[in-house]
């Protein structure tokens, strides 16, 4: 997923370990192009507790894919899979 392009190469550089609020502060203006609109790294970041601490470049970038809005979903309630048949059974649903 190329939703942290630019953004994720600047925050490679960041110091770590760091929090929430020191990521926004640095790179909250950054836009993310999702499917459905746009959104900043600080809207994002802005719904995780501010003193969340991030240990690494990855762990943001987590966070930030963690915390993007619904704007980041392609087609909301999107399944590949085929549905049964008329008459038909479908497989019986787990609980996770």
């Amino acid at each position: 997923m190329r939703l942290l392009a630019k953004a994720g190469e600047r925050m490679n550089g960041h110091s770590y370990p760091t929090t929430a609020e020191d990521l926004i502060a640095e790179y909250g203006d950054l836009e993310l192009a999702l499917p459905n609109g746009e959104e900043t790294i600080g809207e994002a970041l802005g719904r995780l507790d501010a003193e969340t601490t991030l240990e690494s470049a990855e762990d943001a970038r987590t966070a930030v894919y963690s915390a993007v809005s619904k704007k980041a979903i392609g087609r909301a309630n999107y399944s590949d899979r085929d549905s049964p048949s008329i008459g038909e059974d479908g497989p019986e649903e787990l609980s996770f």
